[in-house]
């Protein structure tokens, strides 16, 4: 199995802090022009997208050809079917969205490894594998995967500490919209109580020495963010760009935009 590069260029001590954004578009395109902006890492959203499984092969094998390291953020956390599928389709690097437990964090591992350390199903003929030509991935695969967990509740970065020390666990991350909306603030990522929250969950995962991402809406959040010691940290999205530089071109020749930007979209 080739080198995990989100491993490498994201998580890894030397690559802090890591910046990325997010792929919403499903558009190949898109996800190309991204990924040679400079950015160190794309997100590959299946939760909140309209991509399935074979749109997010060909995301990937998109990316792969740019410099950013993909990370394949999965429709929901607790189906060992899709995570299979993903993995299948070449995905090194997978987002487990709304992990709530150590259970489900326990769970989340097993499904990206092979017996007899979890349940990963075996197929030999599949993108992954290179095609039957990685000679060495059955013996490899298990340790090359990268799990990231997401956090998005009160209730689950209370568990921080223990989802940290899960084995197999090598990120966390947290989400701001969610979780203001659980702290009955949604839409105010700015919110006291939920930049309180966030600042929390990096210090106790910078205390337990687990490495910890988030998104933020623009520049100024996102340095928020790294100064409260997030070592990872996407900025808005391939639409929030996008939109967002058209109604700012739009205000410039004097026309209003269609609809208010969010200061924590992404």
């Amino acid at each position: 199995m080739t080198a995990n590069a989100f491993k490498t260029a994201v998580l890894s001590a030397s690559a802090r802090p890591a910046i990325g954004s997010w792929l919403m578009s499903a558009s190949a395109t898109v996800a190309e022009a991204m990924g040679h902006c400079g950015f160190d890492f794309m997100v590959i959203d299946m939760e909140h997208s309209a991509l399935d499984v074979a749109g997010t092969l060909e995301i990937l094998r998109t990316v792969a050809a740019t410099p950013a390291a993909p990370l394949v953020r999965l429709a929901a956390g607790t189906d060992p079917v899709s995570v299979k599928q993903v993995l299948d389709a070449g995905a090194a690097s997978l987002m487990f969205p709304f992990i709530q437990t150590v259970e489900q964090a326990r769970a989340a591992v097993a499904y990206t490894r092979y017996p007899p350390q979890g349940v990963r199903g075996v197929a030999a003929m599949h993108r992954g594998t290179r095609y039957g030509h990685a000679a060495d991935y059955f013996r490899t695969a298990n340790d090359g995967i990268a799990v990231v967990i997401q956090l998005e509740t009160p209730e689950a970065i209370g568990q921080l500490e223990a989802i940290a020390a899960v084995p197999g666990v090598d990120s966390l991350f947290v989400g701001p919209g969610d979780l203001a909306a659980a702290l009955g603030h949604i839409g105010e990522v700015g919110h006291a109580d939920v930049q309180h929250l966030i600042a929390q969950a990096a210090a106790r995962a910078r205390a337990v020495g687990k490495p910890i991402g988030i998104v933020g809406g623009n520049p100024q959040m996102v340095r928020r963010f790294l100064d409260y010691g997030y070592t990872w940290s996407a900025i808005g999205s391939d639409l929030a760009l996008l939109t967002g530089r058209a109604a700012e071109w739009l205000e410039h020749l004097g026309k209003r935009a269609g609809a208010e930007r969010a200061a924590a979209a992404y």
